[in-house]
This record gives structure tokens, C-alpha cells and sequence, in this order.
């Protein structure tokens, strides 16, 4: 050895390498092994069993060291990736095999209920057009709607049954609704009903919310329905919301009938006597037509009137409903030889029966006589009344027995309101007086054809997709309308819900589905799908059907994960020239704004999704990103808010989410004319605009806002209509160029300059530009990015570049957006908030508790 090699590098002595015994040992064996390999395999294993076995036996094997379980490598073999958790994770709160989870929101029926009709006898109603009515019932909340619609299922499903204590609330579907007690979403029933004639029709009901947080849901009921039935309690009378339905109901051109309810209360709670009790019942009636007569804009407005029979009694606790026609029946069937029709026609108003001459006359004989209505109506409904809740054993039978009312001796014994609503329910007979008000005073949805799609279709009216549609023809192209989206059971996907308005749907049909921003100029917005299942909406239930033919109302599976609040659904050939129906026009805002994140970052795609449903599934839900990135929902007040932050967490995304104060949105606007002339150069310096601000006249952006002018008219109609109502000079009225944010927003932007100063060709081909400007600034004010609103913006002068090329939108889009903004800013610019506008009944011991309540708010 070198004896280098015995020292290490820092010079200390290591001396020479002694090779031990064992390490020969193990190079002997080395070797072995090596020659062994080539032999026979069997040789090998015995060999290395043998030595296994000498050296277990002689090993001494540590704790630590011992084997007591085989490795993963060894189980699942070496081609198998293993992950060890070395602790337990899971907290003991939770099982190792969680229960499946079965989400339940909602009430369904397991299977078909019976019905007094065949289900194929609806589905072959649907053919005849004539025979169907689209009716939606609204009213102010509690009201009574649904307790109504509630009593037409119990006549037409044997197995329903309402007692007088608990109602069903049958479409309030939702376990939120039944909760809360008040109805969130609108629902559709289609049922059979007869007439007094027993002459059977489809009637297609949409039972509305009532609460005007979501009167969203009654506008897109509106838009499916030919005609409303507004429901007033009478005990409260015309309400706020009431005359909302009734201005909403009048833009939407829809027939009008008035249902009176809980005409019960009059008589047990506040035990008015008849005679107080017809002049409360007049006055609501008059009120209705007061509202009619103001917010009607044809020249005869809607008339209610019992005596033309758009206005029906009801009482839908005691299930009971009936028109003056309906109980002049009762009368000509028990006493016959006389016309029901004719007398039914004497007993509303200033009429009086004369008993010595049996005749009626318009002027009383005797100071005590009294009109028609208290004495064949009210007073009879009084004593049956009376007699039911006061002299139930002693002489109710006998009254019974002389009205033809027969009751077994179980049923009187009965509590007294489930006693009170079979004797009403015996008397009075079924609801046929609403199919006859229906069928009197509602279009079918032939007749109806024409204004509605005159009033909701945005392509031309004079070519054949549009006669096919004003005819209602089942034969034409198919055009179908949807507004509401519905979830499935399990809250997977949503269910399109709308009215085929000419055509017929088929299951299975490939169709184009085009969105609300659809034009021939820009078809993105329209996709390819495939109908799935069709389906006839009964609340809790549905009836599968292979084709739905013009006028119905239809749910339809596998079109809506394209749709997010309205659709127009068309056949892949023969509709290129289609245009779509108008997005809904809503009668509120959505002006409460809260800001929602999760509370587990990780978890935002969920959020997201989840955000996505909720919007599908409310109709005036908006949902952005701010410019800061937070995630921001705008709804119309704190129920509606409420009820969307449930849905989130508990139905669509099933994550904690943390939700900021809410904050109302404000409105930008000016009070004065701008102090001075404001201009913008285009980048390239070559163009500039001159421009300033005022506010406009008090009531024109109401009037742009209810479509009382619209843009799209001739400059002549819109000029004639602002010399008119608001004294403009007739070439400031000619020289509007848009209406802003949209075709509906109130601001107005408008050409200010002369022929003799600006070149009117070149600045009208930069027209669009400077609009899109104006609409684009119009939408994110510069005070704090919030819409303007009452500005007119007036164009002074502009220097336009000759050559196309240097004015292109890219120049003057972001210049008008600039010049728009100093001339507003230069306007003495203010905020706008927004109030909320409360209607409060309360006995006179309660109000200073009602101010306290009020007080918190600011």
C-alpha cells in the first residue's frame, strides 16, 4: 500500500485498509451467486430458501425491524401507485360511508292523481284552440290567489281535500314558500273546467306571487297570459300593488276581470251589516275603474261592472265563488219562468223590488225597501251564515232541507268553519261562474294572436311567419315563446316553461334557440338543440306529451342550458328571417346590491355555478363583477335578496358564503345646464366633438321609461309628440338621435348643430359611433359608475376627419364617451337614491308601535 494511503486529506494517520474475513465471505458468495444465475431457476429458489432460513435463524431482528404486514408493493404489485395516510383525518363527527343525501326542495306528487276528466281528454282539448283560455291570477299579497286556484283543484281532483282550517296552498310548491307563508314563484296549472252550461274548457291558470318584491315573476306570467284576474280582498280594498297589476296589466294589453274575495270577512270579522257591506263591495269596484280610467290608454277604458259580468264574489277560505248570473241560476232553478240572464241584470245598482206589484223599479216606494243585490244576495248569504255559526243543532237541518242542501249527520257534526265552507260549497255550487267570466271576458288564444304578438314580436308584421303567428296556426312555422326556467327535482338542470305561439312542438325536435340579444345583423346569441320531453305544468305534478300544438302552455327539457332569462325557440329551416320576442318589461328595478364571496376561496367555482342557476331561475336577479373583482347581486329588496341567498346556499352551490351589507344603487343625474361648452379630441387629433348637458323636462324619462315614446318611431311622430307634451322646438324634437343606456333609458342625446356650421354628412356617418358612445357613458356614469338618468346630452359642433379611415369607432366611441362625461360633470352633477314606497294599515292603538319600526330605517 502507498503510504499516502495512509493518511486522510488533513494529514492525520489511518494506516493501512484491514480487510476482514467477512467481507471475503461476501465476495465468495458474490461470485456464487453470479455463477448460479445461469443455472436452472429451480436451483436458484432452493438455494435462496436455504439461505432465508440460515439466516433467520441466526439474525437477531430489532422491534422496529420486524415485518408483521406485507408491504403495498407486495399486495398490489410494483405497477400500482400506493398512498399512506399516516393519521386519520376524517373528524368523528362524520361516518366513514356517508348516507346518499337526497335533496328535497320542493313537494311533488309520487304518481298521477285522479282526476274527474281523462288526462287524454286535456291533452286533445289543446287542439281546439277556441276552447283554451291563458289566464293569470294577481292580486296584492294575501290576497287569496292561491287559496282560489286551491279551490279549482279540489273541484277537478276528487282525492284534494281543503279543510276549512289548513289551506292546501297546492302551488306553493316550494318548502320555502310554505314556510314562509307567502308564494315566491309563479305556477302554472292547466286544468278541465266546465262552464254553467257543463260545456268543458282548457283553462291554463298562472298562479302569481303577490309580495311586490317579486313582481318579476308576474311579469313573466303576464307575458304567457291573454288575460288577468286581479284578486281584492275586499276587507282591505285596493292596496299599492293592486294598482301596480293593474297599470302593469294595461301596458301588457291584457283583458281585465276583478275577483272580490274574502267576502267571509265582511260578514264574521267585521260584522258590517248588508247594507255597509254593498257600498264596501261598490267602493272597491269604483276604485278599480278609477285606476282603469287613469292608467288606460285607449280611448274607452276597461269598464268592472257585475252587471257585465267581469266582476265575481268570492271566498276562497269557504270555497265558494259567484257572479250575478251564477245566483239569479239558484233563483230561476228553484222558482223557474223567468230568465236568469234578464234577472240577473236587476240586481246590482240602484234597483229595488216593488213586492205588492212584483216588479223592480229605479226608485224606492217605501224609506225601508232596499236594493236587489242586499235583498237577493247579501241577505240570504247572511242568514245561511248566521245560521251555520249560531243555530247549528236547533235549526240549521230545517233551513238545509228547504235550500236543497243535504248533509249526513257526521258532517253536521263537524267544527264550525269546515261546516260553514260544505254548506257554502253545497249552495253555491262549483266555480263555474269563473270559467263563464273567463270565457266572456278573456280571448282565446286565437283571438288574442293578433295584439299579442303586435305587442311582443320585433320582426316586421307583414310576411308569413307573421301571419302564421296573428292566425295562431298550428300548421305554420313553429315559433315558440319561453320566460321562465324551472328546476328539476334534483336541481341538476332547469326545464324551459313557455307558449307555443304558432306551430307545433314535437318531442324530440331539433330546434334553433335564439337568446334576447339576437339580430339577422348578429347571430351569436342563437344555438342548436334538441327538445328533450314536453311536459303540461300541474304545480306538483306533470303530464307527459309528444306534441303541443299553437296557443298552449308547454315545459320543455333539454333547450335551457342556453337561456338565461327569455328565449324565442324556432325550426331549423323555413325561420331565417325570425326575430325574436321582447325581453320582458319589468315594472320595478333591481336597486339592492349586496356583495358575496365563500368563505373558503377554494371554493369559488361552486359559488360561480351556483350564481349561474340562481340567475336562470329569477327573472330580475342581475349578477356581475365589479371593476374590484368582487361578485356583486343586484335584486328588488331584502325578501327577494333573502330568498336568492337561500337558494344559493342551500340548493344550487351547498357552500357557506359570506354576504356584504347590503347597498342600494344610486342614479347619476345634473340640475343645471352645463356652465360651459365641452369638447374632446380624438386621439389622432383629427376629429373633435363639442357638447353640454341639461336636465330634462319633469316626466319625460318616466314617459321614454313606460314606452310612451319610443325611438323607433318616424322623426315625425317623435317630433309631434315632444311639441306637444313638452313644448320643444320642432328642429330640436327631429334632431333626436337616441334614447340612452337603451332603447328605453332616460336620457336623450341630441344633434344641436346647424347645416351652416358642421357638415351633416360627415358627422351622420360617424352617427352610430358618437350613439354608442353616449350609450356606453349613459350606462357607467363618472361619478361613481352607476347609470345616468334625466340628462339631456346636446351636440353643439363637430369637426369630423374627411377619410374614412381616420375616424373609425375606435376614435370617436371613447371621444363621445369623454365629451358626454365633462359635459355632465360641468352640469352641477348630483346623486340620485332610490325610495322605497310603503303603504301601512294599522288599527290607531298600533301606530306609534308602526313608527318605532320605521324610525330604525333611515
Amino acid at each position: 500500500m502507498d503510504a499516502g494511503d495512509m493518511y486522510d486529506e488533513f494529514g492525520n494517520y489511518i494506516g493501512p485498509d484491514i480487510e476482514s474475513d467477512e467481507s471475503e465471505k461476501g465476495e465468495e458468495e458474490e461470485e456464487e451467486r453470479e455463477e448460479g444465475s445461469d443455472d436452472g431457476e429451480g436451483e436458484e429458489g432452493m438455494e435462496v430458501a436455504e439461505r432465508g432460513e440460515e439466516g433467520e435463524e441466526m439474525a437477531v431482528v430489532l422491534h422496529e425491524d420486524k415485518k408483521y404486514y406485507p408491504t403495498a408493493e407486495e399486495v398490489y404489485g410494483p405497477d400500482v401507485e400506493t398512498i399512506v395516510q399516516e393519521e386519520d383525518t376524517q373528524p368523528l363527527t362524520e361516518p366513514i360511508v356517508a348516507p346518499v343525501k337526497k335533496k328535497s326542495f320542493s313537494y311533488r306528487e309520487q304518481e298521477l292523481p285522479n282526476t274527474i276528466y281523462d288526462i287524454e281528454f286535456l291533452s286533445d282539448l289543446m287542439d281546439k284552440r277556441e276552447l283554451i283560455r291563458n289566464v293569470c291570477i294577481a292580486g296584492h299579497l294575501h290576497s287569496g290567489k292561491t287559496s282560489f286556484v286551491d279551490c279549482l283543484l279540489e273541484q277537478t281532483h276528487p282525492d284534494f281535500v281543503v279543510s276549512g282550517e289548513h289551506p292546501l296552498r297546492y302551488t306553493d310548491t316550494l318548502v320555502t314558500e310554505q314556510e314562509r307563508g307567502v308564494s315566491i314563484k309563479a305556477t302554472p296549472v292547466s286544468l278541465v273546467l266546465p262552464d254553467s252550461k257543463e260545456k268543458s274548457y282548457l283553462v291554463n291558470i298562472f298562479d302569481t306571487p303577490g309580495h311586490v318584491n317579486f313582481s318579476d315573476e308576474l311579469t313573466a306570467a303576464f307575458r304567457l297570459s291573454d288575460g288577468v284576474m286581479i284578486v281584492v280582498d275586499v276587507s282591505e280594498g285596493v292596496m299599492l300593488n293592486t294598482e301596480r297589476i293593474v297599470k302593469h296589466a294595461l301596458q301588457e294589453k291584457l283583458n281585465i276581470t276583478l275577483c272580490l274575495n274574502k267576502i267571509d270577512r265582511l260578514i264574521l270579522e267585521l260584522k258590517l251589516p248588508p247594507s255597509d257591506a254593498y257600498f264596501k263591495l261598490k267602493h272597491t269596484i269604483d276604485e278599480v275603474n278609477s285606476l282603469l280610467s287613469i292608467y288606460s290608454d285607449s280611448e274607452e277604458a276597461p269598464v268592472m261592472s257585475p252587471l257585465l259580468g267581469n266582476v265575481c264574489f268570492a271566498s276562497s277560505q269557504f270555497g265558494f265563488a259567484f257572479t250575478l248570473y251564477s245566483f239569479s241560476l239558484i233563483y230561476s232553478e228553484s222558482f223557474g219562468g223567468f230568465s236568469a240572464h234578464d234577472f240577473s241584470k236587476r240586481l246590482w245598482g240602484d234597483i229595488f223590488f216593488n213586492k205588492t206589484t212584483r216588479t223592480f223599479s229605479k226608485k224606492t216606494t217605501s224609506p225601508d225597501a232596499q236594493r236587489s243585490f242586499l235583498e237577493f244576495i247579501l241577505q240570504p248569504l247572511y242568514k245561511l251564515v248566521a245560521q251555520t255559526v249560531g243555530d247549528v243543532d236547533t235549526t240549521l237541518p230545517q233551513v238545509l232541507d228547504e235550500l236543497g242542501v243535504n248533509l249526513s249527520k257526521t258532517e253536521l257534526q263537524l267544527n264550525i268553519r269546515p261546516l260553514l265552507r260544505l254548506v257554502c260549497q253545497r249552495f253555491l255550487g262549483d266555480f263555474n261562474c269563473f270559467v263563464d267570466m273567463c270565457v266572456q271576458h278573456i280571448p282565446s288564444p286565437v283571438d288574442a294572436a293578433e295584439v299579442k304578438v303586435q305587442s311582443t314580436y320585433t320582426g316586421p308584421l307583414d310576411d308569413q311567419l307573421a301571419e302564421a303567428m296573428t292566425s295562431c296556426d298550428p300548421e305554420g312555422p313553429l315559433m315558440l315563446h319561453v320566460t321562465k326556467l324551472f328546476p328539476n327535482q334534483d336541481l341538476t338542470m332547469f326545464h324551459a316553461f313557455g307558449r307555443v305561439i304558432s306551430g307545433t312542438l314535437y318531442a324530440g325536435q331539433q330546434v334553433r334557440v335564439l337568446g334576447e340579444n339576437y339580430t339577422l345583423e348578429d347571430e351569436e346569441d342563437s344555438k342548436i338543440a334538441q327538445v328533450g320531453r314536453l311536459w303540461i305544468a300541474e304545480a306538483r305534478y306533470t303530464v307527459e306529451l309528444n306534441r303541443v300544438p299553437a296557443g298552449n302552455w308547454i315545459l320543455v327539457e333539454g333547450i335551457a342550458q342556453t337561456i338565461t332569462k327569455t328565449a324565442t325557440i324556432t325550426q331549423m329551416s323555413g325561420c331565417e328571417d325570425a326575430q325574436i320576442f321582447r325581453p320582458l318589461k319589468f315594472n320595478t328595478q333591481s336597486v339592492i346590491k349586496i356583495a358575496v364571496e365563500p368563505i373558503n376561496p377554494s371554493e369559488l367555482p361552486k359559488m360561480l355555478d351556483g350564481l349561474r342557476k340562481v340567475n336562470k331561475s329569477y327573472p330580475l336577479l342581475v349578477t356581475k363583477v365589479e371593476e374590484s373583482g368582487e361578485h356583486v347581486v343586484y335584486g328588488t329588496g331584502e325578501l327577494y335578496l333573502d330568498c336568492v341567498m337561500h337558494d344559493l346556499r342551500k340548493m344550487y352551490s351547498e357552500i357557506e358564503i359570506k354576504v356584504a351589507d347590503p347597498v342600494v344603487a344610486f342614479c347619476e343625474t345634473v340640475v343645471e345646464t352645463s356652465s360651459l361648452k365641452c369638447f374632446a379630441e380624438t386621439p389622432n387629433k383629427k376629429n373633435k366633438l363639442t357638447m353640454i348637458a341639461e336636465p330634462l323636462e319633469k316626466g319625460l324619462a318616466e314617459d321614454i321609461e313606460n314606452e310612451v315614446v319610443q325611438i323607433g318611431w318616424t322623426k315625425k311622430k317623435i317630433g309631434e309628440f315632444f311639441q306637444t307634451k313638452y313644448d320643444w322646438d320642432l328642429l330640436a324634437a327631429r334632431s333626436i338621435w337616441a334614447f340612452g343606456p337603451d332603447a328605453t333609458g332616460p336620457n336623450i342625446l341630441v344633434d344641436d348643430t346647424l347645416p351652416s356650421e358642421v357638415d351633416k354628412n360627415l358627422l351622420g356617418s360617424v352617427k352610430d359611433s358618437i350613439v354608442q358612445g353616449f350609450q356606453w357613458g349613459t350606462r357607467e356614469g363618472p361619478l361613481c359608475d352607476e347609470p345616468i338618468r334625466n340628462v339631456k346630452f346636446k351636440i353643439l359642433d363637430a369637426v369630423i376627419a374627411n377619410e374614412p379611415i381616420h375616424r373609425g369607432g375606435g376614435q370617436i366611441i371613447p371621444t363621445a364617451r369623454r365629451v358626454a362625461y365633462s359635459a355632465f360633470l360641468m352640469a352641477t352633477p348630483r346623486l340620485m337614491e332610490p325610495y322605497y314606497y310603503v303603504e301601512v294599515q294599522a288599527p290607531a292603538d298600533c301606530v306609534s308601535s308602526v313608527y318605532t319600526v320605521l324610525a330604525r330605517r333611515r
